[in-house]
């Protein structure tokens, strides 16, 4: 029996990338998954290849309707929900003196708006459901900041905070409340900071080739952790911070 066995779990951002990669980790471990995003071909095809495990539902995280249809289908498809992984986000480089607005609140509404609608939404689910547990995946640029990346940064701070505030608002419903703080993954999102020749295909990129560990993430691996704050086995952790980054932030730079 898988560690989340008979859990209903509700994902943002699943088509591909990171949110594909918890997806199929969590069927794999015994769950029924609904894999919420906007990119309906590809979501589509993730959630029919996990079979009956799985539905696609189209969902904008930064519109409230959109939300509240999104937990109704799950509750509907699978009669609760146990789970919220809030992984949808995007990214946009610029620095501050240069960076439209509109660019700006791109982010946030995505990043930081969607994540703050997904635990209002799901947190009426949840403790009808007797509680449960969300993951808000951050950043390790929720820890620090980084040029060009003032939207991205600013939005996965507040993601840190508010994880904080929900598990204290949540905790007496029996409801946890985690942040995951990614160094670097693998996915489409980072395709902007890189020269496409230097990636070559593969998950390592010259940049993380200084981080202790010495290479990018696999999404898989930021799943796992992520299956872990979802499960049982992490039923004492609440209001935490988990950072999964190769120990990027434990060195200081040198040279």
């Amino acid at each position: 029996m898988g560690k989340l066995e008979g859990k209903v779990i509700v994902i943002t951002g699943a088509a591909r990338g990171q949110g594909e990669a918890e997806a199929r980790l969590f069927v794999e471990e015994g769950a029924r998954v609904v894999l919420g995003d906007v990119l309906d071909d590809l979501g589509k095809e993730v959630a029919e290849s996990l079979g009956d495990a799985a539905i696609y539902v189209h969902h904008d995280v930064s519109d409230r309707a959109s939300w509240d249809e999104t937990i109704a289908r799950a509750e509907s498809a699978f009669g609760r929900v146990d789970a919220l992984i809030n992984n949808a986000g995007i990214l946009r480089v610029g620095m501050i003196a240069d960076m439209p607005l509109e660019e700006y609140q791109q982010v946030i509404a995505v990043n930081q708006v969607g994540v703050f609608l997904g635990m209002q939404a799901a947190f009426p689910a949840l403790k009808k459901a007797g509680g449960g547990a969300i993951v808000n995946i951050s950043s390790v640029g929720g820890l620090a900041g980084m040029a060009a990346m003032s939207a991205y940064v600013s939005s996965k701070f507040a993601v840190r905070g508010m994880t904080k505030c929900a598990a204290i608002e949540f905790g007496p419903h029996n409801i946890r409340v985690n942040s995951v703080h990614p160094g670097g993954v693998d996915t489409p999102m980072l395709d902007p900071l890189y020269d496409p020749a230097d990636r070559g295909g593969e998950a390592s990129n010259s940049i993380y080739d200084s981080v202790p560990i010495g290479r990018i993430s696999a999404p898989v691996e930021i799943a796992k952790l992520v299956a872990f704050l979802v499960s049982d086995d992490s039923s004492y952790c609440t209001g935490s911070e988990f950072i999964a980054d190769g120990g990027m932030m434990a060195k200081i730079p040198s040279g």
